[in-house]
């Protein structure tokens, strides 16, 4: 089972959007680019929702048989690890291993010996074709290396082999994910993080790195666009190498996880890709959620008011909301919008400064951060968030719709 060349995470925390969804994936390869969907669903929003991974299976099939679609799909088993990929197994045939909580846990001695001696041999001036200065490989960076990230791909072996003994070996494409964490990989440390990578035998299709600079949820990208730029190259270029070195799948490719609304970078991201005739898998995340809201407030009514309720109640729970998502969240709570203020809003005024559209003058990001990690006060409303969600599912589609396609289908892949 191999995922295509181009692919696109789509997360859909309540499960009403996937025909929505699936329409921006026709739109673009009705404009010259083929894109695979992958539905994806964590156990933390399974948790939140109260749902189970058979849901997202059965509304991606839905969608899928609803609009003809002909082409390859997936359902993701999203940041699971040994604790929770059970539930995950018969519905899913994607699985992002996540194995970042245990970067910088305890390797034995032996393994840590063993990973240096069959090392040494790019110990000197590692030169990678393509990248003009060659990495400088020493001893000591080696058990650097060693330290940081050994066990965790250790763990990323685990949990293969459990998913393999349960759907069998070509019944799945993998990811390795390592991008909830607080200090980036570098391009050198990724080339021996695939080399722990193919010693563990993971045929993995895509990895998701920690790239430099802040991927907050559903916002834009916060960093150097120039490093940013230059490290997603060397990984390619870093990617491309070790596929041959160490005999991985010849398809692997780069995830960027909260890829949404990274508008500032999709150029750099693009350019690369067709410098190098390379793909990509990006996850938009919570994305999604975000237009459901946008679209109740323009049904205006009782679906405005249950939008300005989530957020005047995430308000006050913003300190449990966050917690979870402290690494890829940067909210200034001066600049969030005051209750009052917010009771008086109409209908355009809440979507616009929810909307991204960063040079929209009511646009607030810090506004959109926090309802991105709200959906769990939508969960609590039950039916009647759903039920909003039925009754207005037109314009809550056309949102979803357009935001997916026009605003970041069209700038990744330069689409007209």
């Amino acid at each position: 089972m191999k995922i295509g060349k181009y692919s696109l995470g789509i997360g859909d925390r309540f499960g009403h959007q996937g025909e929505a969804q699936l329409r921006a994936i026709i739109k673009a390869a009705a404009a010259g680019v083929d894109i695979v969907p992958v539905w994806n669903k964590s156990n933390r929003e399974h948790s939140y929702i109260h749902s189970k991974p058979v849901d997202t299976r059965i509304e991606a099939d839905a969608a899928v048989e609803a609009l003809s679609f002909e082409g390859n799909y997936f359902v993701d088993a999203d940041h699971i690890n040994l604790s929770n990929v059970q539930g995950f197994i018969s519905a899913s045939d994607f699985f992002t291993l996540d194995v970042a909580s245990k970067i910088g846990s305890a390797s034995s001695d032996e393994e840590i010996a063993a990973f240096i001696a069959s090392s040494e041999k790019y110990t000197g001036a590692l030169n990678i074709p393509g990248i003009q200065d060659p990495f400088e490989i020493s001893e000591s960076l080696l058990i650097e290396i060693s330290l940081k990230f050994l066990a965790a791909i250790a763990e990323a072996g685990r949990i293969y082999s459990f998913i393999k003994e349960q759907k069998g070996e070509d019944n799945f494409v993998t990811e390795v994910s390592m991008d909830e964490v607080e200090i980036p990989q570098t391009p050198v440390e990724m080339f021996f993080i695939l080399k722990m990578i193919a010693e563990q035998n993971i045929p993995v299709q895509t990895i998701a790195p920690k790239f430099t600079g802040r991927f907050n949820k559903g916002v834009n990208y916060v960093g150097d666009i120039a490093q940013f730029s230059k490290e997603f190259e060397e990984d390619v270029l870093v990617i491309d190498y070790a596929v041959k070195e160490f005999d991985l799948p010849d398809n692997l490719k780069l995830s960027v996880h909260s890829g949404s609304d990274k508008f500032s970078i999709y150029p750099e991201i693009s350019g690369i890709l067709k410098k190098h005739d390379k793909g990509i898998h990006v996850k938009t995340a919570g994305t999604t959620w975000l237009e459901e809201v946008i679209g109740l407030a323009l049904a205006g009514g009782e679906a405005l008011e249950l939008a300005k309720y989530i957020y005047i109640t995430a308000l006050t729970r913003q300190e449990e909301l966050c917690a979870p998502y402290a690494d890829v969240i940067d909210i200034k709570k001066d600049e969030l919008p005051l209750v009052e203020e917010v009771k008086q809003w109409g209908s355009y005024k809440f979507a616009n400064t929810l909307r991204h559209i960063p040079d929209h003058p009511d646009y607030n990001p810090n506004f959109r951060q926090l309802i991105h990690v709200g959906y769990k006060i939508a969960a609590e409303c039950g039916a009647k968030y759903t039920g909003l969600l039925e009754k207005h599912h037109e314009i809550i589609g056309k949102c979803v719709e357009e935001n997916l396609f026009d605003r970041h289908l069209k700038r990744l892949f330069e689409l007209r």
